[in-house]
């Protein structure tokens, strides 16, 4: 069973995410501060079904000098890791001017420097054992301006940057990286948007609708598996043609 790790695995997309690769024969290794009541119901369902498929590891994630003991602890309890799916992250958002320093701070720290320092310690472990494939969850935002998310936005471009480069430094050694950039998806938090706001969003997008959180996990176990073994530097939009 091939490990992979997905971070901000216990609700919204990383849960979805972690919940489709269980479905799929992998084991998802959740992780994230708190176990949630949908995290612990989906393990006990695997359980029954698929036992180990998905296990939760309590870390928080803006902790960033306790990340190398981290990976050295999921190596030792799981063995080799096959992926990393860089889902967590804050979506604060804010106009720049008014933001807080504390909070520019936090933003930086959770989606961009402690990705960044898991992939390191990750790789270091992929290259030893013969490849591997990494995942960063990127946005729309990274392409295309929304006012109060320049801060957000920032630290998303940072990802897409990352995931181009870190594919040519590692490629040679079997790895693959890549990126998915999801638009604004069908979740509770969109669905208890302003209504114009929700359906200006709608109309602007060529499908007329939001993407489920579904379609971004199949957009990553796509990207994780064999059918996707020569691509790599990339990203895959998922936005319903938002930004099309």
């Amino acid at each position: 069973m091939r490990n992979v790790i997905v971070t901000g695995g216990s609700r919204g997309l990383g849960l979805a995410i972690a919940r489709r690769l269980a479905h799929a024969g992998y084991r998802a290794i959740a992780i994230a501060r708190a176990k949630s009541e949908e995290l612990a119901r989906t393990i006990e369902q695997g359980e029954n079904s698929r036992p180990g498929s998905l296990c939760f590891v309590s870390f928080d994630l803006s902790n960033v000098e306790g990340i190398p003991e981290l990976v050295r602890n999921l190596y030792k309890e799981f063995g080799p890791i096959y992926g990393l799916v860089n889902n967590a992250a804050l979506g604060t958002d804010g106009a720049l001017a008014v933001m807080p320093n504390s909070q520019i701070e936090n933003l930086i720290r959770l989606n961009t420097l402690s990705p960044i320092l898991l992939t390191k310690y990750v790789v270091r472990r992929m290259m030893s054992d013969g490849g591997g494939r990494i995942v960063n969850v990127a946005s729309i935002t990274a392409f295309t301006g929304y006012s109060g998310l320049s801060v957000y936005a920032a630290t998303k471009s940072s990802m897409v940057g990352f995931t181009r480069s870190l594919a040519r430094e590692v490629g040679k050694l079997g790895i693959n990286a890549n990126a998915v950039a999801p638009g604004f998806m069908d979740t509770e938090m969109t669905k208890n948007m302003d209504k114009e706001l929700r359906q200006k969003i709608v109309r602007r997008s060529a499908l007329h609708r939001f993407p489920a959180v579904e379609d971004v996990a199949d957009a990553v176990e796509f990207l994780l598996g064999d059918g996707a073994k020569s691509i790599t530097g990339t990203v895959l939009t998922v936005d319903a043609g938002t930004t099309a």
